[in-house]
Order: structure tokens, then C-alpha cells, then sequence
């Protein structure tokens, strides 16, 4: 009997504790108001977005939980403050609201330029003061991206923010600063696409390629290509090597240039140079006649037909505006294999000028491609 009221005794005491502790659960959830989802309230913009759309809002947060950090609002006026902020999420859920606020900000014109938002940070941290009031802090950050050819490019980022106090009765100046937060934000990439879109190569809708040959030639070591100024003796000014051949020309081809952005597109100017350098070609007594300087000058025709076909291997369609210079550099090296290939089929065929019946074939050949290109009428 004594061990029964024993445990029995026991038994009332832990129920009493539990009891106990359940009351002063219940009195901390008492001491502070239910705090509802902040609802996100979208407002047409004081600015005009012509540059570009929103098409997606990815979330890159450290911090998915919530955006807003709460100190609710005490329960009475007698009741203390809360010390401690509470997770509290935007109506819908934070990606979806944001999304939802910036598609109804303004009317997404989808043939502009698609850009990405990356939500880096969106947060409102509240803390009580000690003075019964409640300090906030909003922080934004963005990562813009615009989605050229499907891909990618990154832009520019945006880190932004605004400070509140209130009562700690009144939650009604949370939405407000955190709507204006994100409205600045969704400015600054306005203001930056309306700076950089008709120059900055990132945002370059296009691509337009410019070729032009380089014709300068002046007294020096160079003989830049000209229908209108065939090779002659005089460009052969190397001392002559003891070599079984008559004569050699040192022909070649180059290209340079560089790039703007013009009205949104980019404009490729390249100067294509067709050469022969003089200190690096030389001839011998015995060939200089007419007949062999036409095997020499067919030499530097055949660089100008490749250089020629390498113009009109570069075309907008043949490009990407993320890679343009590598595809060029690209063609330019398989140009110029074609280039040695084709000089030592030349010389090979002709005997390096002395089968006369083969070297008439490539003087009609080589005229007949010269008359397609346009290079002589």
C-alpha cells in the first residue's frame, strides 16, 4: 500500500510538471500577435523599360526559407516585445512572389532582349530596439544575365537595401520599403541597358562584317597586291642562293582589324593584306625575262584568290556573336594551309615553270578564277 501512493505520489508530481511547463508554452505563444505572409503588392513603374523583358527569376539565395525576419507584434499593450525575429515568407512563397511582382511591373514585350534575374539576397532582418520599437533592414542583391542565343551572359550586379523603424504594433512599412527595394533594383538594370545596349558588345543583337584590301605600298619591303601593279625585277632584291631553281618569291597574307557596336550590332572591319616581301625573294641573271615573271607574279595571283575565298568564308551566318574572333583565327589557319597547298600543286605541276604547255593551263586558270572574283574585269 505504501509503495502504491509511493508511485502514486510520484506520479501527480511529474503531471504537475508537465502541466506546468505546458501553461508557460502557452503564455509565450500568447505574448506576441499571429504574423500572416507578407503579401507582395505589384505598382506599374515610374520608368519605361524599352531594352529588354524579364523572361525568368532564378533564386540563388544562401537563405531560402523567408524573406522576412519578424519581431511580431506583442499580443497587448501590456505584453513585452519579442526579442526574437521569426521567419516570415512572402504570400505565395519569396521566388514566386518576386516573380509574380516583376511580370506584373510592366508589360514584358518578348521580342527585346530576354534577361535573367539571379536573386543573390532578398531578405528584411527586424530587431527589437529596446525602446519598444522595431528596427528593419532590407538587403537586395542581383545578378543580371542576358540570354543570347540561348546562352548565358552576364552583365552586371546590383546590391541595394533601405532602413525602417516602426512601432511594434504595426507591420504596414515592411511591404512598401521591400517592394521600393526591389523596384530599385529592377531601375538600375533599366538605367544600365539604356547606357549599354546600343554600344556594349555583351548585348549585341548582330553581327556585320567588313572587309577591305590593304593597298598601300610605299618604298619599302613590302609590295602590298595590286591588279593594277604587277610584280616586276625590281621587287627581287634578296642576294640569290645557290639553288637549282631560277628564282623565288616570297608571297603571303594577313588580316587585321577590330570590332564596335554600332546601334546594337557588332561591326567586324578586317584589312585583308596580300604581300610579297622583297628582301626575301630573289632571281637570278639568267631568268630575268618576261616569261618567268609571269610564274612569279601567278604565285602572288594564287595568294590573292585564297585571301579572296577567305573573305567569303567569314560571313555573319558563319559566326557567333559569344566567339567571333576564334571562328575567324580559325578559318584564317585553314586559308593558309590552302594557300601552301595549293603553291606547291602549282609548282609541282608546271615544273616550277618549265613545262611551258602546264604553266599555260594554270595562267587560264588562274586568270579565269581572278575575272569570278572580280579582281580584274
Amino acid at each position: 500500500m505504501f509503495n502504491f501512493l509511493k508511485k502514486s505520489g510520484c506520479k501527480n508530481v511529474l503531471l504537475g510538471c508537465f502541466w506546468l511547463f505546458g501553461y508557460m508554452d502557452s503564455a509565450m505563444a500568447q505574448s506576441s500577435a499571429k504574423v500572416s505572409p507578407i503579401a507582395l503588392r505589384a505598382e506599374p513603374l515610374k520608368f519605361t523599360v524599352k531594352e529588354f523583358y524579364i523572361a525568368d527569376v532564378i533564386d540563388d539565395r544562401s537563405d531560402k526559407k523567408a524573406v522576412t525576419y519578424l519581431i511580431p507584434p506583442p499580443a497587448s499593450p501590456t505584453v513585452p516585445l519579442a526579442t526574437a525575429a521569426q521567419p516570415i515568407d512572402l504570400q505565395g512563397g519569396g521566388l514566386n512572389a518576386i516573380r509574380e511582382f516583376v511580370k506584373q511591373s510592366w508589360h514584358q514585350n518578348t521580342k527585346l532582349r530576354p534577361i535573367v534575374i539571379r536573386l543573390k539576397e532578398c531578405k528584411v532582418q527586424e530587431t527589437a530596439n529596446g525602446k519598444g520599437r522595431v528596427d528593419g533592414r532590407v538587403s537586395v542583391a542581383m545578378a543580371f544575365e542576358f540570354l543570347r542565343e540561348g546562352k548565358p551572359v552576364h552583365l552586371v550586379e546590383y546590391r541595394g537595401g533601405a532602413r525602417y523603424g516602426r512601432p511594434a504594433s504595426s507591420l504596414t512599412v515592411i511591404e512598401p520599403t521591400l517592394r521600393q527595394a526591389l523596384i530599385a533594383g529592377l531601375s538600375y538594370i533599366n538605367t544600365w541597358m539604356n547606357q549599354e545596349a546600343g554600344k556594349n558588345e555583351k548585348l549585341a543583337t548582330g553581327i556585320q562584317v567588313n572587309f577591305t584590301d590593304y593597298l598601300r605600298n610605299a618604298e619599302d619591303d613590302t609590295v602590298f597586291y595590286s591588279p593594277n601593279r604587277p610584280l616586276n625585277w625590281n621587287d627581287f632584291t634578296a642576294t640569290p642562293r645557290g639553288s637549282r631553281y631560277a628564282a623565288l618569291v616570297f608571297p603571303g597574307f594577313a588580316y587585321q582589324g577590330g570590332s564596335e557596336v554600332v546601334n546594337g550590332v557588332i561591326q567586324l572591319n578586317l584589312a585583308v593584306k596580300v604581300y610579297v616581301i622583297r628582301s626575301s625573294s630573289w632571281v637570278k641573271p639568267v631568268a630575268r625575262d618576261a616569261y618567268s615573271i609571269n610564274h612569279e607574279q601567278r604565285h602572288f595571283d594564287i595568294v590573292k584568290l585564297v585571301a579572296e575565298r577567305f573573305k567569303r568564308k567569314i560571313q555573319p551566318d558563319s559566326l557567333t556573336l559569344e566567339d567571333y574572333n576564334s571562328i575567324v583565327q580559325y578559318k584564317f589557319i585553314e586559308s593558309f594551309r590552302e594557300m601552301n597547298r595549293l603553291q606547291e600543286q602549282y609548282d609541282s605541276e608546271t615544273g616550277h615553270g618549265t613545262n611551258q604547255a602546264a604553266q599555260a593551263a594554270w595562267n587560264s586558270r588562274i586568270e579565269a578564277d581572278l575575272r569570278k572574283y572580280g579582281i580584274k574585269p
